[in-house]
C-alpha cells in the first residue's frame, strides 16, 4: 500500500484536480492514502481538500499542518503516512496512468527508489529538450518535479529529507540514493507545469539552475548556494525546487 505525500502552499486552483486525477489514474485507489501537507496556505487550499474528501468519501485522505518549507513538509508527510511505500509528488506534477502499479512493479523488481520520466506541459523547445533527457538514468537529469517513490525502510535508512536546509532538499536525498547505486527511472511519462519558467523566463531560470548545479558540483555548501540565490535571483521560493539539472 502507498502513502502519497503532496506538499502544498496556496494551491487552491489545482489541488482538487490533482487529487481527482490521482484517483482516476490509479489502478487500485483503495490501496492509496493521500496526504496533503499544508505549509500555511492563505487561500482556500484546505477547503478544496475538504471538498474532495466529501466528494470521494471512499478515498483515504488527510491534511497535515506543517511549517513552511518543502523539506520539512515532505518529511512531515512521511511521518504521517501509514504505509510501507512513500510517493512524494509536487502539487503541479501529474503522474501517468496506472502510476501505482508501475511503482509496485519497480519495487518488486528490486528497485526500491526512483522516479518517472517527465514532460513539461509546454511546447517551448528548450523545455521539450529537458524533458527528453529525463528518460536517462544520469543524475544530472533528476529533479523533484519528476516525483519520488521510495520504500519507507530505505527512506528511514537514508535519513529522509533534510528539514534544515532552505533549498536543495530533493537533490540531497537523490544524491544519497545515487551514491549507493539505488535509483530507477520508470519509463512512463509524468507531466509537470511550466509555470515557474513562464513566470521567470525559460532561459533565465535554466541558467540559474545550471549555475546552482555547478556551484554544488564544485563543492559549494548549501549556505553558499542559498546566499547566491538571495543575492542574484528574484525567483519566488515556490519556484526554487531542489534540482540537480
Amino acid at each position: 500500500m502507498m502513502s502519497i505525500v503532496i506538499p502544498a502552499l496556496n494551491e487552491e486552483q489545482g489541488i482538487f484536480h490533482l487529487l481527482e486525477l490521482l484517483v482516476d489514474r490509479a489502478k487500485d485507489p483503495n490501496l492509496l492514502e493521500l496526504i496533503v501537507v499544508d505549509g500555511g496556505s492563505v487561500d482556500d487550499t484546505l477547503q478544496e481538500v475538504n471538498r474532495f474528501s466529501k466528494a470521494f468519501p471512499q478515498v483515504a485522505i488527510k491534511s497535515v499542518d506543517s511549517d513552511k518549507g518543502r523539506g520539512i513538509q515532505l518529511h512531515n508527510g512521511a511521518l504521517a503516512g501509514a504505509h510501507d511505500i512513500l510517493y512524494f509528488l509536487h502539487a503541479d506534477s501529474h503522474p501517468p496512468k496506472n502510476y501505482d502499479s508501475h511503482i509496485y512493479k519497480a519495487i518488486a523488481a528490486g528497485n526500491p527508489a526512483g522516479c518517472f520520466c517527465m514532460r513539461f506541459r509546454s511546447w517551448h523547445w528548450w523545455l521539450i529538450i529537458i524533458g527528453w533527457f529525463s528518460r536517462f538514468s544520469w543524475k544530472v537529469s533528476r529533479g523533484g518535479d519528476q516525483s519520488q517513490y521510495i520504500t519507507r525502510e530505505l527512506y528511514n535508512k537514508m535519513g529522509g529529507y533534510n528539514t534544515t536546509v532552505p533549498i536543495y532538499e530533493d537533490y540531497l536525498l537523490i544524491n544519497k540514493l545515487y551514491e549507493i547505486d539505488t535509483y530507477h527511472v520508470i519509463q512512463k511519462w509524468l507531466t509537470t507545469s511550466s509555470r515557474r519558467y513562464e513566470d521567470v523566463g525559460v532561459l533565465k531560470l535554466q541558467w540559474f539552475y545550471l549555475t546552482i548545479y555547478w556551484k554544488k558540483r564544485n563543492g559549494a555548501s548549501i549556505d553558499e548556494i542559498y546566499e547566491y540565490y538571495l543575492k542574484w535571483c528574484d525567483v519566488p521560493r515556490e519556484s526554487m525546487e531542489s534540482v540537480s539539472e
